[in-house]
Parts: structure tokens; C-alpha cells; sequence
């Protein structure tokens, strides 16, 4: 039996320096790689130990996010500039009437990231938000934060992490504690040795595990599976996903011709040992177009073209 897991893809892009968006380091280079993202897991440092230099020389996760996130800002801020600079004659004449709402718009999130605010935190409508999604800001995308604790701030926390938590919550955004020391141990081990590892430091999985369900729950994502006799796997949808848009992940032709879906809940399938276990105990469902997918939902799409 062929198992496929879900997978997400995580970027390591190196830290920014200040003047980024200027282009001082290679800063051009990694703020387009962050365009390209959907979300932004910002690492910041939050241990102190005399033998790993911080480049700042003093370890403050305060100022380490700061400076990232006012590099951003202005990268953004160059980027909507323009744009309103580029149509503001157009827009001022009122012949292209699409061009001078889009103008509007960008003079509000100008003014908004002028303020040194983030994309994320202006209030758009939806046909507002429309009119800038071709600039793909990168304050715009959601973002948690990632703090590198040591062994000891993993098990009992830290005046670090604890700012970096209270500066989230200002933020509207989540942190999630990571020992990268730890981790770097964990990926170098086979499956059994891991358990053993971790049940010695007193945790029950990777921290990588808990970054990996916070970037889903950020991106608003949910996994359901489709399970036969030679492949079971995993796949990503969104939250609210109805059956047919599900179907779409798999392929669109699924999505077009949809008839409905056979669905087993995942706990059901578990408990009754698969597809013919839960058929018999009358947990398998037909369900059509409107049907909302649930995490976990075990699925097979009927469907026609």
C-alpha cells in the first residue's frame, strides 16, 4: 500500500539587513522570493549564548522584527507608490473609471504604509482588495512568528519569547516556540530513535510539526484523504472548500463533472477498519455539490465528462 502524505513548502529565505528594500545585501534578491510566498513565517532569535553572535551584537527579537518588518513595508511601499504615480493621470481624468477606483485605493494603502502599518492590518472591501491583488504585497500576506528558543525556553518559556508572544497578540498574528538546536538533533535520527529522543525532553513530537499546523491554520487550510486498495493520500484544501472544488485538487476535470462524493469521516473509517466496515455500519454518505468538507473526510468522487 503506497502512502502519500500532504505537503507544504516551506522557503528558507536568509535574514534581511536594514536597507533591504534599497537593496543593500542581497535584498532585492530575497524580497521577490518573498512576494512569491503565500504566507510569511518570520524566524526571530530568542536565546542568548555568548558562543553564537547575533549580527546586532545584542539579542533583542523586538528589534530583529522590527527592522524586517519596516523593510517590508517599504518594499511594498516603493511598489504601491509607483503604481499610483504610474496611473494618476489616467485615474484624474476620469475616462477609465476601473483605473481611477484602483488609484483611490492605492492612495489609501499608501498613506497606510506611509504610516508604517502593514498591508495586512488596512480594512479593504472585497472589490477594493481586488484592485490591488496584482501587486502582490508582501505586508499583505499573514504571518506568524517562529521563535528560536533554546532547550530550556522550549520547556519553561523566556523574557524573549514572552515579548515576542506579547508583540503577536498586539499584532493579531501567533508565535510558535522552536528549539532549532533541538530540531537540528531530531532530523539526523530514524523514526524510533526520535520518540525516544523527544519522550527524554519531555515532548511528544517535533517542534517542526507544530510549525507545519500552524502554517496550515494560517493559510486556512485542511487536509482530507482518498484511500483504495493500492494508495491512500492526503490532500490540501481550503477551509469551506465545497465536494466539487475538493475534487478540483485532484483534478479539474473531477470539478466539472461532478456527480457527488462517497464520504466516510475519518474516525468512522478508523473505527470500523476501512471502507466496507463503515459501509456496513451505515457511516458512508452520499453527499453532493453543496457539501462542505470536513478535515479528515475520506472521499471518492463520482463524476461524468
Amino acid at each position: 500500500l503506497k502512502v502519500i502524505p500532504a505537503a507544504v513548502e516551506f522557503v528558507d529565505i536568509a535574514g534581511l539587513v536594514e536597507g533591504a528594500s534599497e537593496g543593500k545585501g542581497k535584498g532585492n534578491a530575497f524580497l521577490s522570493n518573498i512576494r512569491e510566498a503565500d504566507a510569511i513565517a518570520h524566524v526571530v532569535r530568542c536565546f542568548v549564548n555568548d558562543d553564537v553572535i547575533h549580527v546586532m551584537e545584542k539579542v533583542d527579537p523586538l528589534r530583529d522584527a522590527a527592522t524586517i518588518n519596516t523593510e517590508l513595508g517599504l518594499a511594498d511601499l516603493e511598489v504601491i507608490s509607483k503604481a499610483a504615480e504610474r496611473i494618476a493621470r489616467v485615474a484624474k481624468s476620469g475616462a477609465d473609471k476601473l483605473q481611477t477606483a484602483r488609484h483611490e485605493v492605492l492612495k489609501k494603502m499608501e498613506a497606510h504604509l506611509d504610516a508604517g502599518n502593514p498591508a495586512r492590518s488596512l480594512a479593504l472591501t472585497a472589490d477594493e482588495a481586488a484592485l490591488l491583488k496584482e501587486f502582490n504585497l508582501i505586508t499583505g500576506k499573514p504571518m506568524l512568528y517562529v521563535a528560536n528558543v533554546d532547550e530550556k525556553g522550549l520547556k519553561d518559556g523566556n523574557e524573549l519569547l514572552a515579548k515576542v508572544q506579547a508583540l503577536a497578540k498586539k499584532e493579531g498574528a501567533e508565535v510558535v516556540a522552536v528549539c532549532a538546536a533541538i530540531e537540528a538533533e531530531i532530523a539526523q535520527l530514524d523514526d524510533a530513535d526520535k520518540l525516544d529522543f523527544l519522550k527524554d525532553l519531555g515532548l511528544t513530537e517535533p517542534g517542526l510539526n507544530r510549525v507545519i499546523r500552524a502554517g496550515y491554520k494560517l493559510l486556512g487550510l485542511q487536509t482530507y484523504f482518498t484511500a483504495g486498495p493500492k494508495e491512500v493520500r492526503a490532500w490540501t484544501v481550503r477551509i469551506g472548500a465545497t465536494a466539487p472544488q475538493a475534487a478540483g485538487v485532484i483534478h479539474t476535470d473531477f470539478e466539472k463533472g461532478f456527480i457527488r462524493a462517497e464520504v466516510i469521516a475519518y474516525d468512522d473509517y478508523v473505527a470500523n477498519k476501512g471502507e466496507q466496515g463503515a459501509k456496513e455500519v451505515g457511516k458512508l454518505r452520499l453527499e453532493g455539490k453543496e457539501y462542505v468538507v470536513q478535515e479528515g473526510d475520506v472521499m471518492h468522487f463520482r463524476f461524468n465528462v
